[in-house]
């Protein structure tokens, strides 16, 4: 549940977008149900929202509760009675992400609005947060960044969103770092004290799709069963990647990280996530940025967009990657903490960017649908995870 103040709707009526179809899983074309094949698995699968027309929207997975409320809502009413009668704030912020989301309309002066055209029916407080500090206005620029890019293919816009301010690969750093070995000396993997570090506690990680841009190594001391999902973001300017990799190595020592790893060329050394180390909870992560804040102090910094900061000057900061959920598809993989943050701000702007009423701007309609899942977008710390914010 989040902290989103949010009107009480569920005594307004509504109906089912008509945008949109309902179909059962049974009654998708065969290459379709091979493509959602792994949404099986999930019982409470129903099937999809499919847009009647191209361009409207995209297809949506419904679970049998909201394929319930859809039929129902085929012509315009209230809300079932057992939704009404809870009256509790989970079942009205549940109703609020449907219309949000457009699956359901609400009525309105005597139409029916859904997405962006509902926000200011469905929030109480139509003033998003103010974004304070490097990161959180990094995060905020490169919202506004893609609300200006002309693609309306989420997939696209999430790319861009995720990888905004990569430093631009020129020839200077194609010259430098030709190749992978190149990359190694740059770092001082060849350096017999930084060797012999990583030969005591770490094992390499052999790369494999698609993570062949990166080194990698495990720790000989993880436990194999647990979460690597508490991530350290280490980002420096590329400069002064081979001391703060040492300082790095060094700190890692008598930590309990799991895993870390590098980009192995100058695109990986290029992008603000350069460098991340994994921990199975937040403590040991927090003992180590501690560590790692008095040895890199005044290191010039570049930045990760989209996660919450550890300190003022950008350089290091975390996230969590959030739990797999239901029925995700075999194909896509997991998302990590930035993309599942930048996969939803991309739909939202995508959404909001032609029906948008009055002056709230999309990327602004973006941050308060993400605070819906409970993320803080003034902080862009992740509430779902056990953490106390540093």
């Amino acid at each position: 549940m989040s902290d989103v103040a949010l009107n009480p709707i569920l005594d307004r009526v509504f109906r089912s977008n008509p945008a949109y179809e309902l179909l059962p899983f049974g009654r998708l074309p065969p290459d379709q149900q091979e493509l959602l094949s792994n949404l099986t698995k999930d019982p409470d699968f129903y099937g999809v929202l499919r847009p009647r027309a191209i361009g409207v929207g995209s297809v949506k997975s419904v679970c049998r509760d909201t394929a319930l409320l859809v039929h129902t809502l085929l012509q315009p009413g209230p809300l079932p009675h057992y939704l009404r009668q809870t009256s509790d704030e989970h079942s009205n912020q549940a109703v609020a992400e449907l219309v949000l989301d457009g699956v359901i309309e609400i009525g309105h002066e005597g139409r029916f609005v859904s997405g962006p055209e509902a926000y200011g029916i469905v929030y109480a407080s139509h003033a998003p947060p103010e974004c304070k500090g490097l990161l959180p206005r990094l995060s905020q620029a490169a919202l506004e960044y893609g609300q200006a890019l002309v693609i309306d293919d989420t997939v696209r816009l999430s790319e861009r969103l995720y990888f905004y301010n990569r430093i631009p690969l020129t020839p200077h750093w194609t010259r430098r770092l030709p190749s992978a070995d190149a990359v190694a000396e740059f770092l001082g993997l060849s350096d017999p004290t930084v060797r012999e570090r990583l030969r005591k506690k770490w094992s390499s990680v052999e790369p494999f799709a698609p993570h062949r841009g990166w080194f990698q190594w495990r720790s000989r001391f993880a436990n194999q069963d647990g979460g690597y999902g508490y991530k350290l973001y280490i980002s420096p300017r590329p400069d002064a990647m081979p001391d703060v990799f040492r300082a790095v190595v060094e700190t890692l020592d008598e930590s309990a990280a799991d895993h870390f790893k590098v980009g192995c060329d100058p695109v990986g050394l290029l992008r603000p996530d350069k460098l991340i180390v994994y921990f199975g909870d937040f403590e040991p992560l927090r003992r180590v940025a501690h560590d790692l804040t008095l040895r890199l102090s005044g290191c010039p910094a570049q930045g990760v967009p989209f996660t919450a900061a550890l300190g003022d000057d950008g350089l290091l900061s975390w996230g969590v990657d959030p739990l797999p959920e239901k029925g995700a598809l075999a194909w896509q993989g997991p998302e990590s903490w930035r993309l599942w943050v930048t996969n939803r701000l991309a739909a939202a702007l995508v959404a909001a960017r032609n029906n948008l009423p009055g002056t709230l701007q999309p990327w602004q309609f973006a941050l308060e649908r993400l605070r819906l899942e409970n993320v803080d977008t003034a902080t862009w710390t992740p509430a779902f995870s056990n953490a106390v914010p540093v």
